[in-house]
């Protein structure tokens, strides 16, 4: 577990199973699931936010509370067939 103060969101998504565009797209809308600095045009993800994030830090008083992701199949008609890509890690719109 020796890691660096930060690691780089290609890292951090394949950490937290989330695509690369889906990752870069969080990060820019300011709702990555953990802190993200932008240096540049890089941007780097704060490692023990990560930890507490996955539950690894020991020094954690309480786990990082996370977003359930939205149903986004009940936006659609009920008599509407759902056949995109999900737009999130979640897959839940696959049908």
């Amino acid at each position: 577990m020796a890691l660096p103060p930060t690691v780089d969101l290609q890292t951090a998504n394949r950490v937290l199973s989330i695509g690369r565009s889906t990752g870069y797209g969080l990060a820019k809308r300011g709702e990555y699931p953990c802190k993200v600095l932008k240096l540049g045009n890089a941007y780097r993800v704060v490692t023990a936010d990560l930890q507490r994030l996955l539950a690894l830090d020991d020094t954690a008083k309480e786990p990082v509370p996370m977003m359930p992701p939205q149903d986004h199949r009940s936006a659609a008609a009920p008599h509407e067939e759902v056949t995109r890509r999900c737009c999130c890690h979640c897959r839940c719109c696959s049908p």
